[in-house]
């Protein structure tokens, strides 16, 4: 059986560290309300001018180095926040990076899309169509939030990062890095909710304009998000899929030696640990040092993850996420 892998994990983080001390100067909030809402106490604001492209090309040339190879087969880019309306961020991270005339697909499935991405890499590899795909994630939020009290409760939960991997067949795997072995995956979403956890404009739809100058006062151009139902939904679907993809693959809960979910909230991967009866210790969470990178945060985990020396051969690794849409997944990996 082909055994598909996926390593040299690396990240880039905006250059500027914003504090919620710092926040504090812009809106009314503080660092106590911030932090036992969400668990942040700080994340990372790209430079002007700086895109989600930037960020993923910075990302993907340290998996290059650690990877010993440029080459790649096909690029698959996630991210709700591309440079421009279009195109999207995977052609601009090819010619960054000189890569000529392969494909770039563009994952619009917001907080999943990572998840969504080592799906689409699994198969289109398990299928032979290509050997060697760069996966990545990719944020630059700041550029648009409503960074004042009116735009706080959002506002607090989001920074800038970017989180890349190489994705192939074992056999041509270097050895010299972390490995991890894609078992399986399972994605869900449904849209009933999508009004829940979106941005309205500017969109097509809006007749005779994308957006009016009325509409921009007004922040029809920022995030809007029902907390409540975001939070009650994310804590069950995470549930849901990883006690089916651990039940379907004959794995049990206590056989999972670290859980790295999407980081929205640190409320939420608690709870979802202990349904799931993940002790803490097993949970890793970096949403204190980073904020809600969306398609970053699962890639940008596994970076620091790797880093702190967690892992150990044969150990297995189970990652979930949910996000705006509404989206979710889980995916379930072992450390070879």
């Amino acid at each position: 059986m082909t055994q598909i892998v996926m390593h040299s994990f690396a990240k880039a983080l905006g250059s500027r560290k914003i504090t919620n001390d710092d926040l504090s100067r812009m809106m009314e909030t503080s660092d106590e309300w911030i932090t036992q809402r969400t668990g942040i106490k700080s994340r990372f604001w790209a430079e002007p001018g700086i895109g989600s492209s930037d960020l993923a090309v910075d990302a993907t040339r340290e998996s290059f180095k650690q990877s010993g190879t440029d080459h790649v087969d096909a690029i698959i880019a996630a991210t709700l926040s591309p440079d421009h309306y279009f195109p999207g961020i995977g052609v601009l991270i090819q010619t960054k990076l000189g890569l000529k005339n392969i494909p770039a697909f563009d994952i619009r499935q917001q907080c999943s899309g990572f998840l969504y991405g080592i799906q689409m890499a699994h198969s289109l590899i398990k299928s032979g169509t290509y050997k060697r795909i760069l996966l990545v994630g990719s944020e630059v939020h700041s550029t648009g939030l409503d960074i004042s009290t009116r735009g706080r409760d959002l506002a607090v939960l989001f920074g800038d990062g970017a989180g890349s991997c190489i994705i192939e067949e074992a056999t041509t795997a270097p050895t010299n890095t972390t490995r991890f072995e894609i078992i399986d995956s399972e994605l869900h979403s449904d849209g009933a909710d999508a009004r829940e956890l979106w941005c309205e404009l500017p969109g097509s739809v809006h007749f005779t304009s994308a957006i009016t100058p009325d509409e921009f006062q007004h922040g029809a151009v920022f995030p809007k998000m029902n907390g409540r139902r975001v939070f009650e939904n994310a804590v069950k679907r995470m549930t849901e899929v990883c006690n089916s993809l651990l039940s379907k693959n004959n794995i049990k809960s206590e056989q999972v030696s670290h859980f790295i979910p999407h980081q929205a909230n640190t409320r939420i991967n608690e709870m979802v640990a202990n349904l799931l009866q993940i002790s803490p210790e097993r949970c890793f969470n970096t949403i204190q040092n980073y904020g809600n990178t969306t398609a970053a945060t699962i890639p940008i985990g596994f970076t620091d993850a790797i880093s702190s020396n967690r892992f150990k051969s044969q150990e297995f690794v189970l990652s979930a996420a949910f996000g705006s849409g509404f989206t979710w997944g889980s995916a379930i990996f072992k450390v070879v």
